[in-house]
């Protein structure tokens, strides 16, 4: 578990799911430049930002090339890591093929599966949430052929014109990798997300658990003083989660 440690007057914020580029970047301008004025929102008393997933509708590094447009969002996340706010990534099913860059050029780590963290006394565990649970098996399915190093090595030797215009084809018309097909919610008792909360909290207590995926802000009470916390998006909703060092409450950016 990672320890965390916030500087008085300091916030945690968290947010997750604005694919951007979808459904095509000239619509997607307008979301992204609400959520760059967030972010610049922030700035002030932020001490750590956690993106948590699907910050791209398509993401692949070739080994020289990355996909062309967000310049405003790289930026500002760039001015942000420089001004010294720590910032964490994980991916999604929509930009998984992260190999180094925000790394290298943004001072960015990128995580590939869920973590632990201990800020300031309090317990999070933090994942995108894709393929966890008992269901979302039709993309646990689709998660391996994306994730296959064969199907990788064989898709960056696509020429970057004819491999994008595919994959965000895909990724705009496939209810299955969009993650539009679920988007609605299913009840606490049947939300896999909460399910799979649950089943962590039989082998260890966290007080929270946050996670993207799903398109929905959701708040839903755990069992042993938990609680579990889906971000929502910034297509629908505009919301994000904010931890003072005390309390973890979920807004809305207007």
């Amino acid at each position: 578990m990672m320890n965390i440690e916030l500087p008085k007057r300091k916030k945690v914020y968290f947010a997750s799911d604005n694919h951007l580029g979808a459904p095509t970047m000239k619509e997607s301008k307008q979301r992204e430049l609400k959520f760059v004025r967030w972010l610049d929102t922030i700035k002030l008393d932020a001490g750590v930002l956690f993106l948590m997933g699907d910050l791209f509708d398509f993401w692949f590094e070739y080994k020289t090339v990355i996909p062309k447009g967000f310049t405003r969002t790289l930026g500002k996340l760039a001015e942000l890591s420089d001004a010294g706010i720590e910032i964490h990534y994980f991916v999604g099913n929509h930009d998984l093929w992260m190999n180094g860059y925000f790394e290298e050029e943004l001072n960015i780590p990128v995580y590939h599966k869920p973590q632990q963290y201990n800020i300031n006394g309090t317990s999070f565990f933090i994942g995108h949430g894709d393929g966890l649970g008992p269901d979302d098996k039709g993309y646990k399915r689709m998660k391996k052929v994306f994730t296959n190093p064969v199907a990788k090595w064989f898709f960056k030797w696509l020429h970057p014109d004819i491999g994008v215009r595919l994959a965000k084809y895909l990724s705009v018309s496939n209810k299955l990798i969009s993650g539009d097909d679920d988007a609605k919610f299913l009840g606490n008792d049947k939300e896999w997300l909460v399910q799979y909360a649950h089943r962590k909290l039989e082998q260890q207590h966290y007080d929270h658990f946050i996670f993207g995926h799903r398109h929905l802000p959701l708040e839903i009470p755990l069992k042993e003083n938990s609680k579990y916390t889906n971000l929502g998006d910034w297509i629908n909703y505009y919301t994000y989660a904010e931890f003072d060092g005390e309390y973890l409450s979920l807004k809305e950016f207007k």
